[in-house]
């Protein structure tokens, strides 16, 4: 990759050393910080409502896709998320502004998808359908923990969670009122059958989504009395438990779940709650967030700033997601019932965790991160091909970019043959792969008056990210010493210039016969005609594998300025809606995806204070918003948004995920200590408050570069910035 030299005037810096974050002043160790108090799980929950930021006014009744996460329980990258449910078909479940709750569901994303075994507590006279009011006021939320009141029910609840089981704890305002919904006809999937069993105090069952099943097991703490099961199966039907009035008023629920049978859902319970209490689970849960917090401390910044961070870096171990039992099942790409030596986790969401989650997932976490990368080649073994996500085929960067950071504990060979297969075989998940091989570009239909949601091959974002999907699989390609494909990937990856119409200055659709696509508007957004969910500018300074290549097609430094000072200047066109695209500087998105790596781009111009300015905007600005400071300007994507919050303000950012380098800005906070997992301690010092980079320091010698090496957060030492 392109390493872009300081300026021959710049000075030198210095930056660090680091301790932590409470707000005291008596230094603590690290087992007496709880860096969950600074961890607010609501914070995305709210609608984002400003039309300024916003970039147009919704129409009536439309909630712009901002957010989209949910308030409850979870351990870091677990089966289950144990969270509120008010609006089914919602993005994970739970919007602010709601007053009512519907359930507490049992999986979660945030992509409008899960949010299995819907349960809820009710009273004698519930009827359906069921829910019931709540205030804020009543309701609380930390990692591995959430609270509320039903007001409507009378009834106090706290949840928890392990791995693979869920906690609930219902306090019943009468004594002689005690049932259990089970509302299993609901899911944010469409849900095709359901079934509950009664023996004893336990119950089991599923919820069945197409080709997909979850089972559960759950124990109840008092007898259970009737189990009253309304039209079994059917999308109208539930299930209502009625608890005998004996035990007490507080009635403990233990849910395990499985995505094999419910006999591995009662081994997930058994294993990982036992005769646990709830304050026993939940003090457990906290206290693998913090484990998993404390590898970053800071000192400095605002109160906001640091729940910000905390909370960012917490999101960003939600997803992906354990699929594995206790006991090693787990169901394959193909339905069928495995035990590998490995934990099976779901596909991480590629399109959007490709650029920075990913690779944050592998500092913190390279155990995950290889179990991670061994189930896509489970799946690839299964189906021939490393699945993809959405869009692209980021599997390359990610699996090639881990590998290079010295995750290798899988068979890299296996993995670069799959990966090989899916760049090469139009069988395979990249969509329109001959032509792409063929004409190097992908063309759009010829369509008269294309709208927001025309349909296309989105060919423009296809063939910039094809292009970097090849660079990436190329350096493995040299790595294995394939001399004959690292060619051909190579060649291949300079097709962003195939999309560049020098005339408008525009990554710009063509037609099939290889005109450009005509009339052509550079600010509509499209989500699949020319570009994935953006529009020209959005895409036109996406290549990160060769930015002095784009720079040269631009006409060089003073006309590539010109066009990234447009991106953040040319308003948006409030006429122009698209419910995903929001959070805007000028015609940049910030919420959205496609335009994440732009605000770097000055760097390649010897202009790092320009990039500093954007990024200080969008740290200071865009999360965090609205009245309650509870909003996002968009989508957290799976921990995408967050993971580049977490980077922003750190200071360094992986423009390349593929490449063991990170781009140098200038970090939020005074004081940064890095204690990655499996990697020596990094301090990382800014000893002012200028926000204009002049140098960096690393272990005392005078870098000269804008990127740092991989294998100073694997050595650790001292990095040190010079501000003014």
């Amino acid at each position: 990759m392109y390493k872009k030299k300081y300026k021959p005037v710049i000075h030198t810096a210095i930056l660090f050393l680091t301790l932590t974050v409470l707000s005291c002043t008596v230094q603590k160790s690290g087992k007496d910080k709880n860096l969950t108090n600074y961890v607010n799980p609501f914070i995305g929950t709210a609608p984002l409502l400003d039309s300024a930021m916003i970039g147009y006014t919704p129409p009536k009744d439309w909630r712009v896709w901002a957010g989209l996460v949910f308030p409850g329980s979870s351990v870091p990258n677990a089966m289950v998320q144990l969270s509120p449910m008010t609006k089914y078909g919602s993005g994970a479940g739970y919007e602010y502004e709601d007053t009512e709750i519907l359930s507490f569901t049992h999986t979660n994303k945030g992509h409008w998808n899960l949010c299995n075994i819907p349960i809820l507590p009710v009273s004698e006279n519930a009827q359906a359908p069921f829910r019931s009011s709540f205030t804020h006021a009543e309701e609380k939320a930390s990692p591995a923990y959430y609270e509320v009141f039903l007001k409507d029910y009378r009834v106090g609840v706290r949840l928890s969670s392990t791995l693979r089981a869920g906690i609930h704890e219902y306090t019943y305002e009468n004594n002689e009122d005690k049932r259990i919904l089970f509302d299993l006809a609901k899911a944010n999937n469409n849900v095709s059958d359901w079934n509950i069993q009664q023996e004893g105090n336990t119950l089991k069952g599923f919820q069945r989504m197409g080709g997909e099943t979850v089972f559960f097991f759950a124990e109840v703490s008092q007898e259970i009395e009737d189990v009253d099961i309304h039209k079994p199966g059917k999308k109208e039907g539930y299930a209502l438990v009625k608890l005998a009035n004996e035990g007490g008023k507080t009635v403990t629920l233990k849910v395990g779940i499985s995505f094999v049978s419910s006999e591995n859902a009662e081994e997930n319970l058994k294993q990982e709650m036992g005769d646990r209490t709830f304050e026993d689970i939940h003090r457990s849960g906290q206290e693998e967030w913090n484990q998993l917090l404390s590898q970053i401390e800071i000192k400095g910044g605002t109160d906001k700033q640091r729940e910000l961070f905390y909370s960012s870096l917490y999101r960003s171990f939600l997803w992906p997601a354990l699929r594995s039992d206790v006991n090693g099942e787990f169901t394959d790409a193909k339905g069928e019932v495995r035990k590998e030596n490995f934990n099976y986790y779901t596909i991480p969401s590629l399109w959007d965790t490709y650029r920075n989650k990913d690779i944050l997932m592998g500092l913190m976490r390279p155990n995950l991160t290889n179990d991670v990368i061994k189930s896509l080649i489970h799946r690839g073994e299964v189906t021939g091909f490393i699945p993809t996500f959405f869009h692209g085929d980021h599997g390359a960067p990610f699996i090639v970019g881990s590998y290079f950071r010295g995750i290798r504990d899988f068979d890299i060979e296996k993995a670069y043959d799959i990966l090989l297969n899916n760049a090469y075989n139009e069988k395979g998940p990249r969509q329109f792969l001959g032509e792409y091989i063929s004409k190097g570009f992908i063309s759009d239909p010829d369509v008269k008056n294309p709208h927001v949601e025309t349909k296309g091959r989105a060919g423009v974002s296809k063939t910039l990210e094809y292009a970097y999907d090849d660079y990436s699989l190329s350096l493995l390609a040299k790595e294995l010493g394939d001399e004959k494909h690292y060619q051909d990937l190579q060649k291949r990856s300079k097709n962003y210039r195939n999309v560049f119409d020098k005339n408008t200055y525009f990554m710009r659709g063509r037609l099939e016969n290889g005109d450009w696509i005509d009339p052509f508007n550079p600010e509509y957004p499209y989500y699949e005609y020319m570009y994935r969910e953006g529009n020209a500018w959005q895409l036109s300074f996406y290549v990160p594998h060769d930015m002095p290549g784009l720079i040269d097609l631009y006409g060089g430094n003073e006309k590539f300025e010109e066009k990234l000072d447009s991106l953040f200047s040319t308003p948006w066109n409030p006429n122009y809606i698209a419910r995903n695209i929001s959070g805007f500087i000028g015609q940049y998105s910030h919420g959205n995806q496609p335009g994440h790596e732009a605000p770097f781009s000055y760097h390649f111009i010897d202009k790092p204070e320009k990039s500093q300015q954007v990024i200080d905007n969008i740290l200071n600005n865009y999360y965090g918003v609205g009245e309650q400071g509870l909003a996002l300007v968009g989508m957290d994507d799976a921990g995408e948004m967050s993971s580049w919050y977490v980077f922003g303000a750190l200071g360094f950012y992986p423009l390349s995920p593929a490449d063991t380098e990170y781009l140098v800005t200038v970090p939020l906070f005074d004081e940064i200590k890095l204690n990655l997992k499996g990697s020596e301690e990094l301090i990382i010092k800014k000893p002012n408050k200028g926000r204009v980079l002049k140098s960096t320091v690393v272990n005392g010698e005078a870098n000269k570069e804008y990127f740092i090496p991989h294998t100073l957060l694997k050595n650790g030492g001292i990095l040190e910035y010079k501000t003014e």
